[in-house]
């Protein structure tokens, strides 16, 4: 899958908001508010479960990367995710 493919896919999902469980969380981090070096995907199987966590991380933008962006969409697909979330902008990592 190509990053332009992968990136719309995973907007589109965010966009359709909550929609139940299981949920899928997307946070990205960063040295700056313009570059992501780091993503953490947060999966809750059902309300009040704990969050399982995983995050990849590169020396550029997470989100121009194109491994990274593939990964996503099929940890999103395998998980059967009904609710794709994002945190909006770059967190800052001191």
């Amino acid at each position: 899958m190509n990053l332009d493919k992968a990136t719309k896919s995973i907007a589109k999902k965010v966009k359709r908001g909550f929609r139940g469980y299981p949920q899928i969380t997307l946070s990205y981090f960063g040295e700056s508010a313009d570059c992501a070096t780091e993503v953490v995907i947060g999966f809750t199987l059902e309300e009040g479960t704990v969050v399982q966590e995983q995050r990849f991380s590169c020396k550029g933008d997470v989100r121009k990367d194109e491994t990274i962006q593939t990964t996503l969409i099929k940890v999103i697909e395998r998980a059967e995710a009904k609710t794709v979330l994002e945190v909006a902008g770059v967190s800052i990592i001191k």
